[in-house]
Protein backbone atom coordinates (compact mmCIF):
# COMPACT_ATOMS: atom_id res chain seq x y z
CA UNK A 1 0.00 0.00 0.00
CA UNK A 2 1.28 3.38 -1.05
CA UNK A 3 1.85 6.38 1.64
CA UNK A 4 -0.90 8.36 -0.23
CA UNK A 5 -3.42 5.26 -0.13
CA UNK A 6 -2.95 4.72 3.84
CA UNK A 7 -3.39 8.38 4.59
CA UNK A 8 -6.37 8.42 2.17
CA UNK A 9 -7.53 5.32 4.53
CA UNK A 10 -6.60 7.05 7.68
CA UNK A 11 -8.25 9.98 7.03
CA UNK A 12 -11.43 7.80 6.00
CA UNK A 13 -11.69 6.31 8.99
CA UNK A 14 -11.43 9.34 10.91
CA UNK A 15 -14.17 11.31 9.02
CA UNK A 16 -16.34 8.04 9.93
CA UNK A 17 -15.28 8.19 13.42
CA UNK A 18 -17.28 11.39 13.25
CA UNK A 19 -20.49 12.84 13.75
CA UNK A 20 -21.47 16.19 13.88
CA UNK A 21 -24.54 19.01 15.19
CA UNK A 22 -26.85 18.69 11.89
CA UNK A 23 -26.75 14.61 11.98
CA UNK A 24 -27.09 14.64 16.24
CA UNK A 25 -30.14 16.59 15.75
CA UNK A 26 -31.56 14.17 13.33
CA UNK A 27 -30.55 10.67 15.56
CA UNK A 28 -32.06 12.16 18.62
CA UNK A 29 -35.20 12.99 17.19
CA UNK A 30 -35.85 9.48 15.66
CA UNK A 31 -34.29 7.73 19.10
CA UNK A 32 -37.69 9.16 20.27
CA UNK A 33 -40.10 8.17 17.67
CA UNK A 34 -39.99 11.47 15.59
CA UNK A 35 -39.92 10.47 12.29
CA UNK A 36 -41.77 13.55 10.49
CA UNK A 37 -40.71 17.06 10.46
CA UNK A 38 -42.17 20.43 8.88
CA UNK A 39 -41.12 23.37 8.05
CA UNK A 40 -39.20 25.92 4.97
CA UNK A 41 -35.71 25.52 4.57
CA UNK A 42 -33.67 28.13 4.13
CA UNK A 43 -30.04 29.36 6.05
CA UNK A 44 -28.92 28.32 8.23
CA UNK A 45 -30.94 24.88 8.09
CA UNK A 46 -31.08 23.64 4.51
CA UNK A 47 -29.06 20.98 5.17
CA UNK A 48 -30.32 19.26 8.55
CA UNK A 49 -33.74 18.92 6.41
CA UNK A 50 -31.46 17.44 3.87
CA UNK A 51 -29.34 15.24 5.88
CA UNK A 52 -32.77 14.02 7.60
CA UNK A 53 -34.91 13.32 4.28
CA UNK A 54 -31.37 10.74 3.74
CA UNK A 55 -31.60 9.57 6.80
CA UNK A 56 -35.33 8.28 6.17
CA UNK A 57 -37.25 11.29 8.21
CA UNK A 58 -40.10 12.55 6.08
CA UNK A 59 -39.44 16.24 5.57
CA UNK A 60 -42.26 18.66 4.22
CA UNK A 61 -41.68 21.73 3.08
CA UNK A 62 -43.85 24.72 3.23
CA UNK A 63 -44.55 27.98 1.46
CA UNK A 64 -44.16 29.42 4.73
CA UNK A 65 -43.47 29.06 8.11
CA UNK A 66 -46.70 29.50 9.84
CA UNK A 67 -48.57 27.07 8.44
CA UNK A 68 -45.68 24.31 8.80
CA UNK A 69 -46.06 25.33 12.31
CA UNK A 70 -50.13 24.81 12.43
CA UNK A 71 -49.45 21.36 10.32
CA UNK A 72 -47.10 20.76 13.46
CA UNK A 73 -49.11 21.68 16.30
CA UNK A 74 -51.89 19.52 14.66
CA UNK A 75 -49.72 16.44 14.20
CA UNK A 76 -48.95 16.96 17.73
CA UNK A 77 -52.53 16.56 18.68
CA UNK A 78 -53.55 13.92 16.75
CA UNK A 79 -50.22 11.71 18.17
CA UNK A 80 -49.73 12.93 21.19
CA UNK A 81 -45.80 12.98 20.60
CA UNK A 82 -44.60 16.49 19.67
CA UNK A 83 -44.72 17.88 15.84
CA UNK A 84 -41.67 19.59 14.97
CA UNK A 85 -41.66 22.74 12.64
CA UNK A 86 -37.67 23.54 11.38
CA UNK A 87 -37.55 27.32 10.17
CA UNK A 88 -35.12 29.73 9.47
CA UNK A 89 -33.67 32.31 11.68
CA UNK A 90 -35.29 35.77 12.55
CA UNK A 91 -38.14 36.31 10.32
CA UNK A 92 -38.54 32.61 9.58
CA UNK A 93 -38.58 32.00 13.47
CA UNK A 94 -41.02 34.87 13.86
CA UNK A 95 -43.31 33.53 11.70
CA UNK A 96 -43.11 29.92 13.30
CA UNK A 97 -43.50 31.73 16.45
CA UNK A 98 -47.17 33.08 15.85
CA UNK A 99 -48.16 29.07 15.38
CA UNK A 100 -46.11 28.17 18.50
CA UNK A 101 -48.21 30.29 20.77
CA UNK A 102 -51.31 28.99 19.27
CA UNK A 103 -50.37 25.43 19.81
CA UNK A 104 -49.05 27.00 24.15
CA UNK A 105 -52.77 28.32 23.95
CA UNK A 106 -54.77 25.32 22.57
CA UNK A 107 -52.42 22.83 24.93
CA UNK A 108 -51.18 21.35 21.37
CA UNK A 109 -47.31 19.62 21.96
CA UNK A 110 -45.16 21.71 19.12
CA UNK A 111 -41.47 21.98 18.90
CA UNK A 112 -40.13 24.90 16.99
CA UNK A 113 -36.64 24.29 16.25
CA UNK A 114 -34.88 27.81 14.35
CA UNK A 115 -31.54 28.15 13.45
CA UNK A 116 -30.20 31.36 15.36
CA UNK A 117 -27.55 33.78 14.79
CA UNK A 118 -24.02 32.95 17.36
CA UNK A 119 -24.58 34.60 20.68
CA UNK A 120 -21.51 36.65 20.76
CA UNK A 121 -22.68 38.84 17.85
CA UNK A 122 -26.25 38.83 19.29
CA UNK A 123 -24.98 40.01 22.41
CA UNK A 124 -22.87 42.90 21.34
CA UNK A 125 -25.61 43.52 19.09
CA UNK A 126 -22.62 43.82 16.05
CA UNK A 127 -25.53 42.92 13.18
CA UNK A 128 -25.02 39.62 12.40
CA UNK A 129 -27.01 38.16 9.41
CA UNK A 130 -30.93 38.01 11.13
CA UNK A 131 -29.69 38.40 14.31
CA UNK A 132 -32.17 38.64 17.00
CA UNK A 133 -32.90 37.15 20.72
CA UNK A 134 -34.91 34.65 19.80
CA UNK A 135 -34.60 32.75 23.05
CA UNK A 136 -35.65 35.73 24.57
CA UNK A 137 -38.80 36.46 22.51
CA UNK A 138 -39.83 32.88 22.94
CA UNK A 139 -40.11 32.37 26.01
CA UNK A 140 -43.33 34.30 26.99
CA UNK A 141 -45.06 32.19 24.15
CA UNK A 142 -44.75 28.41 25.27
CA UNK A 143 -44.49 26.16 27.99
CA UNK A 144 -40.11 26.54 28.01
CA UNK A 145 -37.42 27.29 25.61
CA UNK A 146 -34.09 26.36 25.50
CA UNK A 147 -31.09 27.21 23.69
CA UNK A 148 -28.62 24.55 22.85
CA UNK A 149 -24.60 25.38 22.11
CA UNK A 150 -22.55 22.84 22.04
CA UNK A 151 -22.85 19.31 20.39
CA UNK A 152 -22.78 17.41 22.74
CA UNK A 153 -25.78 18.71 25.11
CA UNK A 154 -28.00 17.94 21.68
CA UNK A 155 -29.09 15.26 22.93
CA UNK A 156 -30.28 16.49 26.76
CA UNK A 157 -31.77 19.83 24.63
CA UNK A 158 -34.15 17.32 22.51
CA UNK A 159 -34.84 15.34 25.01
CA UNK A 160 -36.12 18.19 27.78
CA UNK A 161 -37.94 19.94 24.82
CA UNK A 162 -39.80 16.82 24.00
CA UNK A 163 -41.06 15.97 27.89
CA UNK A 164 -41.64 19.89 28.41
CA UNK A 165 -44.07 19.57 25.42
CA UNK A 166 -45.98 16.12 26.24
CA UNK A 167 -45.86 16.31 30.29
CA UNK A 168 -49.12 17.66 32.41
CA UNK A 169 -50.63 20.02 29.87
CA UNK A 170 -49.07 20.00 26.74
CA UNK A 171 -47.73 22.75 24.79
CA UNK A 172 -45.44 24.25 22.55
CA UNK A 173 -41.38 24.54 23.08
CA UNK A 174 -39.16 26.53 21.38
CA UNK A 175 -34.98 24.67 20.78
CA UNK A 176 -32.86 27.43 19.74
CA UNK A 177 -29.41 25.90 17.89
CA UNK A 178 -27.24 28.39 16.72
CA UNK A 179 -25.67 28.29 12.93
CA UNK A 180 -22.79 27.08 14.66
CA UNK A 181 -24.00 24.81 16.54
CA UNK A 182 -24.55 22.59 13.29
CA UNK A 183 -21.08 22.41 12.13
CA UNK A 184 -19.60 21.70 15.38
CA UNK A 185 -17.94 17.54 15.04
CA UNK A 186 -17.55 15.28 18.05
CA UNK A 187 -16.38 11.62 18.11
CA UNK A 188 -19.77 9.23 16.90
CA UNK A 189 -19.37 6.69 19.77
CA UNK A 190 -19.48 9.48 22.56
CA UNK A 191 -22.01 11.36 20.12
CA UNK A 192 -24.29 8.05 20.53
CA UNK A 193 -23.55 8.61 24.20
CA UNK A 194 -25.22 11.62 24.27
CA UNK A 195 -28.62 11.07 23.61
CA UNK A 196 -31.19 10.75 26.39
CA UNK A 197 -34.49 8.20 25.34
CA UNK A 198 -37.08 10.00 26.60
CA UNK A 199 -38.24 6.87 28.99
CA UNK A 200 -42.08 5.51 27.58
CA UNK A 201 -43.78 7.50 30.36
CA UNK A 202 -42.43 11.05 28.95
CA UNK A 203 -46.40 12.51 29.86
CA UNK A 204 -46.79 10.03 33.13
CA UNK A 205 -50.23 9.66 34.64
CA UNK A 206 -51.02 12.25 37.50
CA UNK A 207 -53.94 10.22 39.67
CA UNK A 208 -56.22 12.52 41.41
CA UNK A 209 -56.83 12.38 45.11
CA UNK A 210 -59.98 10.30 45.97
CA UNK A 211 -61.62 12.43 47.90
CA UNK A 212 -61.71 14.53 44.83
CA UNK A 213 -63.65 11.80 42.66
CA UNK A 214 -65.66 11.16 45.79
CA UNK A 215 -66.72 15.11 45.85
CA UNK A 216 -67.42 14.93 42.59
CA UNK A 217 -69.87 12.47 42.44
CA UNK A 218 -71.78 13.59 45.57
CA UNK A 219 -72.12 16.81 43.68
CA UNK A 220 -73.04 15.01 40.31
CA UNK A 221 -75.18 12.95 42.44
CA UNK A 222 -77.23 15.73 44.02
CA UNK A 223 -78.31 17.14 40.35
CA UNK A 224 -81.48 17.84 38.77
CA UNK A 225 -80.46 19.19 35.69
CA UNK A 226 -76.59 18.12 35.43
CA UNK A 227 -74.64 18.36 32.10
CA UNK A 228 -71.37 17.00 30.70
CA UNK A 229 -69.44 19.36 28.60
CA UNK A 230 -66.61 17.96 26.60
CA UNK A 231 -63.62 19.94 25.41
CA UNK A 232 -60.94 19.17 22.35
CA UNK A 233 -58.66 17.79 26.29
CA UNK A 234 -61.09 15.14 26.38
CA UNK A 235 -59.84 14.22 22.56
CA UNK A 236 -56.72 14.60 22.50
CA UNK A 237 -56.29 12.44 25.66
CA UNK A 238 -57.09 9.34 23.45
CA UNK A 239 -59.13 7.20 26.24
CA UNK A 240 -62.21 7.37 24.16
CA UNK A 241 -63.59 4.27 25.25
CA UNK A 242 -63.44 5.43 28.99
CA UNK A 243 -65.23 8.60 28.68
CA UNK A 244 -67.72 6.71 26.56
CA UNK A 245 -68.08 4.67 29.57
CA UNK A 246 -68.65 7.20 32.32
CA UNK A 247 -71.15 9.45 29.81
CA UNK A 248 -73.34 6.53 29.27
CA UNK A 249 -73.06 4.91 32.68
CA UNK A 250 -73.78 8.42 34.36
CA UNK A 251 -76.67 8.86 31.86
CA UNK A 252 -75.83 12.70 31.86
CA UNK A 253 -76.15 14.82 28.64
CA UNK A 254 -73.36 15.66 27.09
CA UNK A 255 -72.50 19.01 25.20
CA UNK A 256 -69.12 18.53 22.92
CA UNK A 257 -67.02 21.39 22.29
CA UNK A 258 -66.17 21.38 18.21
CA UNK A 259 -63.07 19.73 18.57
CA UNK A 260 -64.52 17.46 20.90
CA UNK A 261 -66.97 16.16 18.43
CA UNK A 262 -67.22 12.79 17.85
CA UNK A 263 -65.96 11.68 20.96
CA UNK A 264 -69.45 10.00 20.92
CA UNK A 265 -71.19 10.21 17.66
CA UNK A 266 -73.22 13.22 17.09
CA UNK A 267 -76.41 11.28 16.95
CA UNK A 268 -75.77 9.83 20.01
CA UNK A 269 -79.32 9.85 22.52
CA UNK A 270 -77.31 11.60 25.15
CA UNK A 271 -75.73 14.51 23.13
CA UNK A 272 -77.31 17.94 23.47
CA UNK A 273 -75.35 19.82 21.08
CA UNK A 274 -79.12 20.85 19.34
CA UNK A 275 -80.35 22.11 22.73
CA UNK A 276 -77.25 24.26 23.89
CA UNK A 277 -78.89 27.21 24.72
CA UNK A 278 -81.37 25.46 26.86
CA UNK A 279 -78.76 23.36 29.04
CA UNK A 280 -75.91 25.97 30.01
CA UNK A 281 -79.02 28.06 30.88
CA UNK A 282 -80.59 25.86 32.58
CA UNK A 283 -78.34 23.05 34.07
CA UNK A 284 -78.03 23.44 38.07
CA UNK A 285 -74.35 21.40 37.58
CA UNK A 286 -71.93 20.80 34.85
CA UNK A 287 -69.34 18.75 34.92
CA UNK A 288 -66.22 19.80 32.08
CA UNK A 289 -63.83 17.36 31.14
CA UNK A 290 -61.29 18.50 29.08
CA UNK A 291 -62.77 21.68 28.72
CA UNK A 292 -61.79 25.02 30.24
CA UNK A 293 -64.12 28.23 30.96
CA UNK A 294 -62.93 30.51 28.65
CA UNK A 295 -64.92 33.05 25.91
CA UNK A 296 -65.78 30.33 24.01
CA UNK A 297 -68.20 29.47 26.88
CA UNK A 298 -68.52 32.76 27.39
CA UNK A 299 -66.44 32.15 31.37
CA UNK A 300 -68.81 30.76 32.43
CA UNK A 301 -71.39 33.96 33.24
CA UNK A 302 -73.63 35.96 31.90
CA UNK A 303 -76.80 35.27 30.64
CA UNK A 304 -75.75 32.38 29.01
CA UNK A 305 -75.84 30.73 32.16
CA UNK A 306 -79.07 31.71 33.91
CA UNK A 307 -78.73 33.21 37.00
CA UNK A 308 -75.81 34.01 39.03
CA UNK A 309 -74.94 31.45 41.42
CA UNK A 310 -77.49 28.63 40.00
CA UNK A 311 -74.72 26.47 39.22
CA UNK A 312 -72.30 24.15 40.99
CA UNK A 313 -69.32 23.41 38.27
CA UNK A 314 -67.37 19.83 38.25
CA UNK A 315 -64.09 20.44 36.69
CA UNK A 316 -61.30 17.70 35.46
CA UNK A 317 -58.42 19.02 34.39
CA UNK A 318 -54.72 17.98 34.68
CA UNK A 319 -53.46 21.42 35.46
CA UNK A 320 -54.53 22.81 39.13
CA UNK A 321 -54.15 27.01 37.89
CA UNK A 322 -57.26 25.94 35.61
CA UNK A 323 -59.39 26.25 38.48
CA UNK A 324 -61.32 28.95 39.70
CA UNK A 325 -60.15 30.78 36.92
CA UNK A 326 -63.50 32.21 36.18
CA UNK A 327 -66.06 31.06 38.74
CA UNK A 328 -66.10 28.84 41.82
CA UNK A 329 -65.43 25.13 41.11
CA UNK A 330 -67.47 23.48 43.81
CA UNK A 331 -65.26 19.93 42.67
CA UNK A 332 -61.87 20.39 41.23
CA UNK A 333 -60.45 16.83 40.34
CA UNK A 334 -57.12 17.16 39.55
CA UNK A 335 -55.56 14.65 37.08
CA UNK A 336 -55.15 13.14 33.71
CA UNK A 337 -58.33 12.62 32.28
CA UNK A 338 -58.04 9.00 31.61
CA UNK A 339 -57.14 8.08 35.43
CA UNK A 340 -60.02 10.49 36.13
CA UNK A 341 -62.84 8.63 34.53
CA UNK A 342 -61.81 5.15 35.25
CA UNK A 343 -61.44 6.36 39.55
CA UNK A 344 -64.89 7.63 38.30
CA UNK A 345 -66.22 4.90 37.18
CA UNK A 346 -65.22 2.37 39.51
CA UNK A 347 -66.57 4.50 42.37
CA UNK A 348 -70.19 4.92 40.68
CA UNK A 349 -70.72 1.33 40.75
CA UNK A 350 -73.45 -0.64 38.74
CA UNK A 351 -76.47 1.51 40.37
CA UNK A 352 -75.95 4.86 39.51
CA UNK A 353 -78.67 6.63 39.30
CA UNK A 354 -79.80 8.22 36.08
CA UNK A 355 -81.19 12.22 35.74
CA UNK A 356 -84.45 12.87 36.29
CA UNK A 357 -86.90 12.48 32.89
CA UNK A 358 -88.19 15.67 33.21
CA UNK A 359 -84.68 17.00 32.45
CA UNK A 360 -83.51 14.66 29.56
CA UNK A 361 -87.10 15.00 28.08
CA UNK A 362 -87.11 18.87 27.99
CA UNK A 363 -83.94 18.37 25.96
CA UNK A 364 -84.99 16.21 23.97
CA UNK A 365 -88.13 18.05 23.07
CA UNK A 366 -85.83 20.83 22.34
CA UNK A 367 -83.34 18.62 19.95
CA UNK A 368 -86.66 17.62 17.99
CA UNK A 369 -87.68 21.41 17.44
CA UNK A 370 -84.53 22.78 16.51
CA UNK A 371 -83.47 19.74 13.99
CA UNK A 372 -86.72 20.08 11.97
CA UNK A 373 -85.98 23.89 11.55
CA UNK A 374 -82.84 22.92 10.35
CA UNK A 375 -83.61 20.35 8.34
CA UNK A 376 -85.86 22.44 6.39
CA UNK A 377 -83.31 24.73 5.54
CA UNK A 378 -80.71 22.28 4.20
CA UNK A 379 -82.43 20.74 1.55
CA UNK A 380 -83.02 23.65 -0.49
CA UNK A 381 -81.25 23.55 -3.63
CA UNK A 382 -81.07 27.39 -4.43
CA UNK A 383 -78.59 28.89 -6.88
CA UNK A 384 -76.53 30.55 -5.84
CA UNK A 385 -75.98 28.57 -2.10
CA UNK A 386 -76.62 29.52 1.11
CA UNK A 387 -74.57 28.55 3.88
CA UNK A 388 -77.27 25.76 4.76
CA UNK A 389 -77.90 24.37 1.36
CA UNK A 390 -74.20 23.73 1.16
CA UNK A 391 -73.54 22.79 4.31
CA UNK A 392 -76.26 20.19 3.92
CA UNK A 393 -74.74 18.73 1.04
CA UNK A 394 -71.49 18.22 2.98
CA UNK A 395 -73.18 17.18 6.07
CA UNK A 396 -74.08 14.21 3.82
CA UNK A 397 -71.11 13.12 2.79
CA UNK A 398 -69.26 13.74 6.11
CA UNK A 399 -71.64 11.18 7.36
CA UNK A 400 -71.41 8.28 4.58
CA UNK A 401 -67.58 8.65 5.31
CA UNK A 402 -66.65 9.21 9.34
CA UNK A 403 -63.18 7.98 8.35
CA UNK A 404 -62.62 11.27 6.63
CA UNK A 405 -60.81 14.09 8.77
CA UNK A 406 -63.17 17.14 8.42
CA UNK A 407 -60.91 20.86 8.98
CA UNK A 408 -62.86 23.56 9.25
CA UNK A 409 -62.44 27.79 9.34
CA UNK A 410 -63.68 30.83 8.36
CA UNK A 411 -66.33 33.20 10.40
CA UNK A 412 -69.74 31.93 9.10
CA UNK A 413 -68.67 28.77 7.38
CA UNK A 414 -67.00 27.76 10.81
CA UNK A 415 -69.79 28.51 12.70
CA UNK A 416 -72.76 27.22 10.41
CA UNK A 417 -70.79 23.81 9.88
CA UNK A 418 -69.97 23.98 13.91
CA UNK A 419 -73.41 23.17 14.37
CA UNK A 420 -74.20 21.37 10.80
CA UNK A 421 -72.29 19.03 10.09
CA UNK A 422 -71.86 15.57 12.49
CA UNK A 423 -69.08 13.80 13.79
CA UNK A 424 -69.23 10.13 14.13
CA UNK A 425 -65.59 9.35 14.93
CA UNK A 426 -62.80 10.97 18.00
CA UNK A 427 -60.47 13.48 16.51
CA UNK A 428 -62.01 13.80 13.28
CA UNK A 429 -62.63 17.53 13.29
CA UNK A 430 -60.19 19.92 13.30
CA UNK A 431 -60.52 23.76 13.42
CA UNK A 432 -59.86 27.24 14.97
CA UNK A 433 -59.36 25.64 18.69
CA UNK A 434 -59.30 28.04 21.93
CA UNK A 435 -57.23 31.14 20.13
CA UNK A 436 -60.18 31.33 17.09
CA UNK A 437 -57.60 32.51 14.71
CA UNK A 438 -57.51 32.38 11.01
CA UNK A 439 -55.28 30.57 8.71
CA UNK A 440 -54.81 26.88 10.39
CA UNK A 441 -56.66 25.60 7.52
CA UNK A 442 -54.06 24.14 5.00
CA UNK A 443 -51.74 23.27 7.94
CA UNK A 444 -54.08 21.30 9.71
CA UNK A 445 -55.02 19.91 6.39
CA UNK A 446 -51.55 18.58 5.45
CA UNK A 447 -50.78 17.42 8.89
CA UNK A 448 -53.91 15.54 9.11
CA UNK A 449 -53.14 13.52 5.64
CA UNK A 450 -49.56 13.35 6.74
CA UNK A 451 -50.11 11.63 10.15
CA UNK A 452 -53.71 9.71 9.27
CA UNK A 453 -53.68 8.93 5.50
CA UNK A 454 -57.17 9.13 6.26
CA UNK A 455 -58.82 11.62 3.20
CA UNK A 456 -59.51 15.33 4.42
CA UNK A 457 -62.06 17.40 3.61
CA UNK A 458 -60.98 21.07 4.40
CA UNK A 459 -64.40 23.86 3.89
CA UNK A 460 -62.87 27.43 4.23
CA UNK A 461 -64.12 30.49 4.25
CA UNK A 462 -62.85 32.91 1.56
CA UNK A 463 -61.26 34.87 3.57
CA UNK A 464 -60.05 32.47 5.83
CA UNK A 465 -58.86 30.48 2.86
CA UNK A 466 -56.55 33.14 1.83
CA UNK A 467 -54.48 33.25 4.48
CA UNK A 468 -52.53 30.03 3.95
CA UNK A 469 -54.14 29.36 0.53
CA UNK A 470 -50.96 29.53 -1.54
CA UNK A 471 -50.10 25.72 0.21
CA UNK A 472 -52.20 24.14 -2.06
CA UNK A 473 -48.69 23.90 -4.08
CA UNK A 474 -47.44 22.26 -0.78
CA UNK A 475 -50.69 19.64 -0.78
CA UNK A 476 -50.45 19.23 -4.87
CA UNK A 477 -46.29 18.71 -4.39
CA UNK A 478 -46.98 15.85 -1.80
CA UNK A 479 -49.87 14.32 -3.85
CA UNK A 480 -52.23 14.47 -0.55
CA UNK A 481 -55.72 12.87 -0.35
CA UNK A 482 -57.24 16.77 0.82
CA UNK A 483 -60.81 18.27 -1.08
CA UNK A 484 -60.76 21.95 0.04
CA UNK A 485 -64.17 23.17 -0.22
CA UNK A 486 -63.94 27.25 -0.56
CA UNK A 487 -66.73 28.70 0.30
CA UNK A 488 -66.78 31.86 -1.90
CA UNK A 489 -69.34 34.94 -0.81
CA UNK A 490 -66.87 37.28 -2.32
CA UNK A 491 -65.94 38.66 1.02
CA UNK A 492 -64.91 39.05 4.26
CA UNK A 493 -68.60 37.71 6.04
CA UNK A 494 -70.28 39.06 3.13
CA UNK A 495 -69.04 40.53 -0.49
CA UNK A 496 -71.79 43.69 0.02
CA UNK A 497 -69.85 46.28 1.25
CA UNK A 498 -69.62 49.29 -0.30
CA UNK A 499 -67.14 52.21 -0.21
CA UNK A 500 -69.10 54.87 1.58
CA UNK A 501 -66.72 57.86 -0.07
CA UNK A 502 -67.77 56.32 -3.71
CA UNK A 503 -64.50 56.46 -4.59
CA UNK A 504 -62.57 53.58 -6.84
CA UNK A 505 -61.32 51.48 -3.85
CA UNK A 506 -63.89 48.50 -2.75
CA UNK A 507 -65.06 48.30 0.94
CA UNK A 508 -62.40 46.57 3.22
CA UNK A 509 -64.33 43.77 3.26
CA UNK A 510 -64.85 42.79 -0.56
CA UNK A 511 -63.09 40.75 -2.48
CA UNK A 512 -62.32 40.17 -6.35
CA UNK A 513 -65.91 39.30 -7.69
CA UNK A 514 -66.27 35.69 -8.51
CA UNK A 515 -62.57 34.73 -8.07
CA UNK A 516 -61.77 31.33 -9.78
CA UNK A 517 -60.05 29.97 -6.73
CA UNK A 518 -60.38 25.87 -8.51
CA UNK A 519 -57.79 27.96 -11.57
CA UNK A 520 -54.63 28.04 -9.07
CA UNK A 521 -55.63 24.31 -7.68
CA UNK A 522 -55.23 23.70 -11.41
CA UNK A 523 -52.26 25.95 -12.34
CA UNK A 524 -50.51 23.20 -9.45
CA UNK A 525 -51.95 20.06 -11.06
CA UNK A 526 -54.48 19.33 -9.16
CA UNK A 527 -58.11 19.08 -9.67
CA UNK A 528 -60.33 22.12 -9.86
CA UNK A 529 -64.07 22.30 -9.56
CA UNK A 530 -66.37 25.65 -10.11
CA UNK A 531 -69.81 24.81 -8.23
CA UNK A 532 -73.48 26.77 -7.87
CA UNK A 533 -75.67 24.28 -6.66
CA UNK A 534 -75.87 21.52 -3.55
CA UNK A 535 -76.21 18.73 -6.59
CA UNK A 536 -72.96 20.21 -8.49
CA UNK A 537 -71.29 20.33 -4.63
CA UNK A 538 -71.78 16.81 -3.74
CA UNK A 539 -70.73 15.50 -7.09
CA UNK A 540 -67.45 17.28 -7.31
CA UNK A 541 -66.52 16.59 -3.49
CA UNK A 542 -67.35 12.65 -3.78
CA UNK A 543 -65.47 12.50 -6.75
CA UNK A 544 -62.30 14.59 -4.62
CA UNK A 545 -62.89 11.82 -1.73
CA UNK A 546 -63.36 8.98 -3.90
CA UNK A 547 -59.87 9.58 -6.07
CA UNK A 548 -57.98 11.32 -3.12
CA UNK A 549 -56.33 13.83 -5.81
CA UNK A 550 -55.56 17.02 -4.22
CA UNK A 551 -58.67 19.10 -4.97
CA UNK A 552 -60.35 22.74 -4.77
CA UNK A 553 -64.03 22.81 -4.70
CA UNK A 554 -64.78 26.58 -5.20
CA UNK A 555 -67.77 26.59 -4.24
CA UNK A 556 -70.02 30.19 -4.92
CA UNK A 557 -72.34 31.33 -1.80
CA UNK A 558 -74.85 33.85 -2.08
CA UNK A 559 -73.02 37.16 -0.86
CA UNK A 560 -75.71 38.12 1.15
CA UNK A 561 -76.12 35.23 3.64
CA UNK A 562 -73.22 35.91 5.96
CA UNK A 563 -73.51 37.88 9.03
CA UNK A 564 -70.75 40.36 10.30
CA UNK A 565 -68.01 38.21 12.28
CA UNK A 566 -70.52 34.81 12.74
CA UNK A 567 -71.43 34.40 15.54
CA UNK A 568 -69.29 36.57 17.67
CA UNK A 569 -70.15 40.11 16.08
CA UNK A 570 -70.48 40.70 19.82
CA UNK A 571 -67.21 40.64 20.09
CA UNK A 572 -66.89 43.89 17.80
CA UNK A 573 -66.43 47.28 19.58
CA UNK A 574 -69.63 49.85 18.45
CA UNK A 575 -68.43 53.41 17.52
CA UNK A 576 -70.71 55.73 19.33
CA UNK A 577 -69.75 58.67 16.92
CA UNK A 578 -70.87 59.13 13.68
CA UNK A 579 -69.02 61.46 11.28
CA UNK A 580 -71.34 63.27 8.41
Amino acid sequence: MSLMNAAENHSETESQALTDGFHLVIDALKLNDINTIYGVPGIPITDLGRFAQAEGMRVISFRHEQHAGNAASIAGYLTQKPGVCLTVSAPGFLNGLTALANATTNCFPMILISGSSEREIVDLQQGDYEEMDQLAIAKPLCKAAFRVLHAEDIGIGVARAIRAAVSGRPGGVYLDLPAKLFAQTMEAGAGQHSFVKVVADAAPRQLPAPESISRALDVLKSAKKPLIILGKGAAYAQVDDTIKDFVEKSGVPYLPMSMAKGLLPDDHPQSAGAARSLVLKEADVVMLIGARLNWLLSHGKGKTWGEPGAKKFIQVDIEPREMDSNVWIAAPVVGDIGSSLSEMNKAMGDKWAKPPVDWTNAIQERKDVNLAKMASKLMNNQVPMDFHSALGALRTIVKQRPDAILVNEGANTLDFARSIIDVYKPRKRLDVGTWGIMGIGMGAAIAAAVETGERVLAVEGDSAFGFSGMEIETICRYNLPVCIVVFNNNGIYRGTDVNPTGGADVAPTVFVKDSRYDLMMQAFGGVGAYVTSADELTQAVNEAMDSGKPTLVNAIIDENAGTESGRIGNLNPQSVVTKK
